[in-house]
């Protein structure tokens, strides 16, 4: 193949020293290995929060979540919410900024690009898509199944571990095979492929050092075959963020509210579960989305509920004699929403609507539906939440918090409002925070591995500085870099700089970004899956 591409970027979801290094003593990872050590690397600070939707588009547009508008896998309207997707994502990628210069771009499983938008080359949709989803050009996503024998964006649900294992290398291999079809089809200036399942491995079988090393060797042979098929002239490696073991405690951030009188809450009905993840329902067993009825059951959990006896203390007991995890994996999930005290929205003053968001919403009155601190209120009410949250200490005497702050200190942009309010970065990243009401303020972590602030960054090739110090490197900075691979200035709405593993070209105003009607997932199977892996609640 005579291929012309000039910048490879390689996306390595969850990615970080402290898993690549084992591996790279080992001799296990030879071609991720020359990358590290040809060129320039080191660590790469994520941003607020650390987590796939919203990072990726952070790295992949240069700015912060305030200038994109996502920030975590939901988007809220009011106190109803969607998983997000790509019409959510509010400014130029890097591949619709080469296109500006006349540049083409394959991109491969880059998440939040369903529905992707037009460029010149090919745009074939990662997490958070749909698993058939709309790639651009149309018609591609059967081109490529045809070609390669078989494409998927996620792996069958309920596998056993050897299964899942399996394909975790089947998904890495698809990648590959996916990726290097498109190039030999499209030729590009820029090529992205990125690798999800080194994430997903360390929800789905936290610390086994086997597993992680057979979806990293997977990984390895494709970054391999991929250079030795496209041999760009400048490899990138970047993550959005780190991995790694949880030793603290999982703080509920809802039950903290409640006791503080912030939080109202409802018994039964329907809304977000708040003792189980989205995991019991009918789709467990490959069926699709149907409307629903209460049956007798649940309707006689919604009145236990109203009289006292909620699913969360049902749950409590469970967790005693260590039941709770069997209980959840095989109760219908509508049951437990039935039995479940939940978070009322309208009739609270604050609270955490997701994890991921990593902080908490106030509930303001002519921003929210039903608000109820006023404007003039506002501004006390949220220092006097963040004062009572910096003094939060677990059972140890540990401060479960390293910062807390105004939403301010982190977002810029026009769709800051969108944030939470309050932003909370947990000690070290080793406080596993919880929107769940269970009653008990802390418990043990839901997940003893989850995501970590520090990720990788490494650039080698003939214009690239092997000495270069990337010191402080940041998310932020990946995509003024890698627009400077090509000798263009950076937009001057970037957030990042140009590292210094290759020369600055300065920045220049592009034009603004023109966003389009939003279009809604509505996918429960996307839902579920996210589920699965304990992002949503």
């Amino acid at each position: 193949m005579d291929c012309q591409m000039q910048t490879l970027l390689i996306g390595i979801d969850a990615g970080c020293r402290s898993v690549l290094e084992p591996l790279f003593e080992k001799g296990a990872l030879p071609n991720l290995a020359s990358i590290f050590d040809e060129g320039s690397s080191g660590p790469l600070e994520s941003q607020l929060p650390p987590w796939t939707p919203s990072a990726w588009p952070s790295l992949y547009t240069g700015v912060n979540p305030g200038k994109h508008g996502v920030f975590g896998f939901l988007h809220f309207d009011g106190y109803d919410w969607d998983v997000v997707n790509a019409s959510r994502v509010r400014e130029y990628t890097l591949w619709e900024l080469l296109d500006q210069h006349g540049l083409s771009s394959v991109v491969v499983n880059a998440p939040v690009t369903h529905p992707p938008r037009e460029i010149d080359g090919a745009i074939l949709p990662g997490y958070t898509a749909p698993e058939n989803p709309t790639c651009h050009p149309d018609g591609l996503l059967d081109e490529v199944r045809d070609e390669i024998g078989g494409y998927r964006v996620y792996p069958p649900r309920n596998l056993p571990e050897e299964q899942s294992v399996e394909w975790y290398r089947r998904l890495t291999r698809m990648r590959g095979d996916a990726f290097r079809y498109l190039v030999d089809r499209f030729d590009p200036d820029f090529g992205f492929v990125q690798f999800q399942s080194t994430d997903t491995l360390f929800h789905e079988h936290p610390g086994d050092e086997a597993v992680a090393r057979a979806v990293y060797e997977a990984v390895d042979e494709q970054v391999g075959k991929i250079l030795d098929t496209c041999d760009p002239d400048t490899v990138v490696v970047a993550s959005d963020h780190g991995i790694g073991e949880y030793n603290g405690y999982e703080f509920r951030v809802n039950d903290f509210l409640h006791e503080e009188g912030y939080v109202e809450t409802a018994r039964g009905g329907e809304g977000m579960p708040s003792w189980s993840t989205i995991a019991g329902n009918q789709l467990q067993q490959g069926e699709e989305s149907s409307s629903h009825e209460q049956g007798m059951a649940e309707r006689g959990l919604a009145l236990a509920a109203r009289v006292g006896i909620t699913s969360q203390r049902i749950g409590t007991v469970l967790e005693r004699v260590g039941l709770d995890t069997v209980v959840a994996e095989h109760v219908p999930e509508q049951f437990i929403r039935a039995a479940t005290e939940q978070v009322d929205f309208p009739n609270s003053v604050a609270y955490m609507r997701d994890r991921i968001e990593c902080g908490v919403r106030l509930n303001v009155e002519g921003r929210d539906p039903s608000g109820v601190v006023s404007p003039d209120e506002y501004e006390g009410v949220r220092a006097e939440i963040i004062e009572k949250l910096r003094d939060v200490r677990t059972p140890d005497g540990d401060f479960v918090f390293e910062t807390v702050a105004p939403r301010e200190e982190y977002f810029t942009g026009p769709y800051s409002a969108d944030a939470v309010d309050i932003v909370c970065v947990p000690s070290e990243f080793d406080q596993f925070l919880s929107a769940q009401l269970r009653g008990q303020q802390f418990g043990k972590p839901s997940e003893p591995w989850n995501h970590k602030r520090d990720g990788i960054f490494a650039a080698a090739g003939d214009d690239i500085a092997p000495d270069a110090n990337c010191a402080g490197a940041h998310l932020f900075d990946v995509a003024p870099t890698i627009l400077a691979t090509f000798g263009l200035p950076a937009s001057d709405r970037m957030d990042g700089r140009v590292l210094p593993v290759v020369e600055s070209v300065g920045q220049q105003s592009y034009p603004a970004f023109e966003a389009g009607e939003t279009v809604e997932t509505d996918d429960e199977r996307v839902e579920t899956r996210l589920a699965d892996l304990g992002y949503l609640e």
